[in-house]
């Protein structure tokens, strides 16, 4: 990854880090697409940053404003409220059986700072006159007698021609689209044409901001693929877009204007902002004092990061930045971390965007019942993950990868040297001296410190996705130096020779173990029992030392029991 100044982050002890990854609708389950786009990346970050010694709060919640909970709580017969709280329970029950872990999980509904939060923000950026009222032309479904807000439109994009575009952005060129430019437009809550009618509203300009979005875009922490995207945005000029709409589920816009009577705050002006009173939220739990969020939001000590998929880049790489330019007060985000789209392939069916509709999704409650267990999963997006470019999830693909990369690369690795440790030394590390290593065990044993400094530049780096599989790579190798040391054959001749294989064997299997944390945390805390290690007590640097000789070592154990085949994964209308 590379940006004009700063290639990876700057990471020391004690220095402040506020993680978030974007908020999701409280109007349906997560599925892997979610996880893979934000989620996993903010919690192996967090994990990370939190073994380095940094002080972290990793802040997250559900998204409960706007149409896309209306339509789903009309459809289900239950008020927004209702809806809002079934699935932002929903999305924490997910996130805790993944193991991901944010310092709060709260709802935009719900959180007590959160509108208070949010007209302060609209009202200062009002009076500062960059909000002005203005009419504006908006889709209307005649059938339902609603304005549709731009998600729940879709259409025809005049620049690419692509069909089955949202009101508000083009998946496949990428240029934004409006009343003007969406073509043949459908009313998605009634499936019926819409119409396009006049209404009041409070605009923002965003080509005011265009030098402060630029200059934040050369020195943020962002991948090329996102900045150039952002950049190529320029291009077409940035837009005027209401950030006010016409319906009852969401925040009153502050203001005495008769205008404004009856109408909210455009979900996606409050949703970023949720970042801000989610924070709060936090300190006031965690500090006992909500004013303590500054030194997360106004401190010079602290960075922040937001986490996204790639359909959100615009709002959290332009409008977000405008916004927070506007406001004055409030630091701007350090980074900004996009995943492409995750794809789905089932056995027999073709390459698909997942889709709930459809029935192409993996929900996460689902796939937690099907017995392979959390870092499964954490394992397989990681591995597949859409750092720059769109990937492809497929249900074969994740079983074979749980058999020969966990099961019978790392689970075998550990299994069989604690066998051995057990049969020819017991339950201790051996005490070997200097004099017994020869230079392939010592040129082994220098690797541990190769791939700590490799893993720490990609971790630092949000190339995740490298990070893992460097440490499998490690792990490899370790059944390789097991394999040509072969000290079930030297128990035979010479068991000096075997303790000296186990002690570097078993050494780098509670680095590897202490590398995983971020990764596997199940699996490693796991690996880490097996030497009477409290994982709540290790360090990033642990995995650059030995074991201390005669420590305990424990039974061997099975990591990743085996699936049987027959097990069939998820597919499309499970």
């Amino acid at each position: 990854m590379t940006t004009s100044n700063q290639t990876r982050v700057n990471v020391s002890k004690g220095k402040k880090f506020l993680i978030t990854a974007g908020l999701p609708y409280s109007n349906g389950r997560l599925h892997v697409g979610h996880i893979a786009g934000a989620y996993l990346p903010a919690d192996i970050f967090s994990r990370y940053l939190r073994l380095s010694g940094a002080d972290v709060r990793a802040i997250c919640g559900s998204d409960d404003y706007g149409v896309a909970i209306m339509v789903t709580a009309d459809k289900e017969g239950k008020t927004p409220a209702e809806i809002a709280e079934y699935y932002n329970q929903s999305h924490k029950n997910a996130l805790a059986g993944l193991n991901i872990d944010f310092d709060i999980y709260s709802a935009t509904s719900r959180n007590p700072y959160h509108k208070p939060t949010t007209q302060e923000f609209f009202l200062t950026l009002s009076n500062k006159g960059y909000l002005k009222k203005g009419s504006t032309n908006q889709f209307y479904d005649p059938m339902k007698e609603m304005f549709l807000p731009d998600r729940y439109v879709k259409g025809r994009c005049q620049y690419c021609n692509s069909l089955d575009q949202n009101g508000d952005q083009c998946e496949h060129c990428g240029n934004l689209l409006d009343t003007n430019t969406l073509l043949d437009p459908v009313s998605t809550v009634s499936n019926s044409p819409a119409l396009v009618k006049s209404t009041a509203h409070w605009f923002f300009d965003l080509s005011i901001f265009e030098q402060n979005i630029r200059s934040w875009l050369d020195t943020a922490l962002i991948r090329p693929n996102t900045k150039s995207y952002v950049e190529g945005l320029f291009s077409t000029g940035l837009v005027t877009r209401a950030m006010t709409r016409d319906i009852n589920w969401g925040i009153p816009v502050p203001l005495e204007d008769p205008d404004a009577q009856n109408k909210v705050i455009y979900v996606w002006f409050d949703a970023p902002i949720g970042y801000i009173s989610n924070t709060k939220e936090l300190c006031s739990i965690q500090d006992s004092n909500p004013d303590t969020y500054t030194d997360w939001w106004k401190s010079s000590n602290c960075e922040i990061y937001h986490f996204i998929g790639e359909d959100n880049t615009i709002f959290h790489s332009i409008i977000w930045i405008a916004m927070l330019s506007a406001e004055g007060s409030f630091n701007l985000p350090n980074g900004v971390i996009v995943n492409s789209f995750l794809n789905i392939k089932f056995p027999t069916h073709d390459v698909e965007k997942i889709s709930k509709s459809r029935g192409s999704a993996i929900w996460i409650d689902e796939f937690l019942l099907l017995g392979y267990g959390p870092d499964a999963l954490r394992y397989y997006l990681t591995a597949i993950s859409p750092e720059q470019t769109r990937s492809i999830y497929k249900p074969d693909d994740l079983i074979t990868r749980y058999h020969s990369e966990l099961g019978n690369a790392l689970g075998n690795l550990v299994s069989r040297t604690l066998s051995m440790t057990q049969k020819y030394i017991g339950s201790y590390v051996p005490d070997i001296g200097d004099s017994y290593a020869n230079e392939q065990d010592l040129i082994f044993s220098q690797l541990t410190k190769k791939i700590h400094q490799e893993v720490t530049e990609l971790i630092e780096s949000f190339c995740f996705r490298q990070a893992q599989d460097r440490i499998f790579e490690f792990v490899r190798e370790c059944n390789k130096y097991l394999d040509n040391k072969a000290p079930w054959k030297t128990a035979k001749s010479d068991i000096s020779i075997t303790q000296v294989t186990l002690f570097y064997c078993l050494s780098a299997i509670k680095n590897i173990a202490v590398l995983l944390l971020p990764f596997l945390p199940t699996t490693a805390e796991k690996i880490l029992a097996q030497f009477q290690i409290d994982s709540k007590t290790v360090c990033w640097k642990d995995a650059l030392t030995d074991l201390s000789p005669l420590s305990y070592v424990g039974e061997p154990i099975i990591l990743f029991p085996r699936i049987e085949e027959k097990v069939e994964p998820l597919g499309p209308n499970k």
